[in-house]
């Protein structure tokens, strides 16, 4: 997964692209940990790093979903 770090040289519309992949990619991690947890076929090394990218794209998502919401002055 190579994600660029630079959001401010990309338009809302490719990041609400991306925003989608990510949220995407975020599920499919969740059920492959579940499954893989559940029964018992992965080591906990396996595990370990998928829980890792996982948190990655939680943080990817966080920084692209800042990005796109207005700030409101209240």
């Amino acid at each position: 997964m190579t994600v660029p770090t630079d959001l401010s040289m990309k338009t809302d519309e490719v990041l609400r692209v991306e925003l989608e992949v990510f949220r995407r990619e975020h599920r499919d991690l969740d059920e492959a940990i579940r499954a893989m947890s559940e029964r018992n076929t992965a080591d906990q090394l396996t595990l370990q790093r998928l829980k890792k990218r996982k948190l990655r794209l939680k943080d990817i998502i966080a920084q692209i979903e800042d990005r796109l919401t207005p700030d409101i002055i209240a």
